[in-house]
């Protein structure tokens, strides 16, 4: 099974290249983030019409979560819990049943925190610690648990392309770091790093300053696997020749195999 995620920065205005990157990669399951659009006006037939059932957490200009499946959903709950009044659309999650149980598979589009002088770095923690809740909770369930999207953080030094002048940035903040690092504590495999560990992989490259051409990246994407989801973990890959792509986001796939089979 292919699992990926992607950053889409705006679906409506990326779907010609979605569509073609669908076909090209064929993925099974696809976590998209910000996709800046209500679920109501969601281009949903360009999708549908290769296979996918889609679920969907929307919101107007910001924000955005959904799962593209070639498997039927089980359940699906939008909405990270935590936080009362926490209206931002981040999270979403789908169960979908396999040869071998219940898959929970989460979309994850974590605040950038950004300035840390603001409101916005402390809601950044909190959200932070209310995913590693919501992890830890699920991981008692000892199913296959996926936590794959942009979680705007750079784990460690070789993930960004200038570590120092990247040291105060709310992605690269030494708490930021420890929430992340505390995630991956309580038991969850941070794939792309359990497959390789050079530098450079980078997900993220900013439209400004010439960023692409540079290669001046970051790699703030990552998909997270619970034990069960790590023993089979095959394959990891990110697609970083869609960011050449007419209209790119600023943002790359990034997918797993996994040696689970489709129920």
């Amino acid at each position: 099974m292919r699992i990926a995620t992607w950053n889409v920065n705006s679906i409506k205005q990326r779907i010609d290249n979605l569509v073609a990157w669908l076909k090209e990669r064929q993925p099974d399951i696809v976590c998209l983030q910000e996709t800046k659009t209500t679920d109501d006006t969601f281009p949903r037939e360009p999708l549908e019409s290769l296979g996918y059932n889609l679920a969907i957490h929307g919101q107007k200009t910001f924000n955005g979560v959904a799962i593209l499946s070639k498997l039927p959903f089980d359940e699906v709950t939008p909405g990270l819990p935590g936080e009362d009044g926490d209206d931002h659309a981040r999270f979403i999650e789908a169960v979908i049943s396999t040869r071998r149980g219940a898959m929970r598979i989460a979309s994850i589009y974590l605040p950038n925190g950004n300035p840390v002088q603001s409101d916005k770095y402390p809601y950044k923690i909190r959200w932070m610690e209310r995913l590693a809740h919501y992890a830890s909770e699920r991981l008692k369930l000892e199913e296959d648990l996926i936590l794959a999207g942009d979680y705007n953080v750079i784990p460690a030094p070789e993930d960004v392309y200038d570590p120092k002048g990247w040291s105060e940035d709310a992605l690269f903040r030494p708490q930021t770091r420890e929430k992340f690092r505390a995630l991956t504590h309580l038991g969850l495999t941070e794939a792309v790093r359990a497959s390789s560990d050079e530098a450079g992989l980078y997900t993220f490259w900013d439209y400004q300053a010439g960023a692409w051409p540079k290669n001046n990246g970051l790699r703030i994407d990552h998909i997270l696997l619970s034990p069960r989801a790590a023993d089979s973990l095959q394959a990891t890959g990110i697609d970083k020749h869609v960011r050449g792509w007419e209209k790119p986001s600023d943002h790359v796939p990034v997918y797993v195999d996994l040696a689970i089979e489709p129920a």
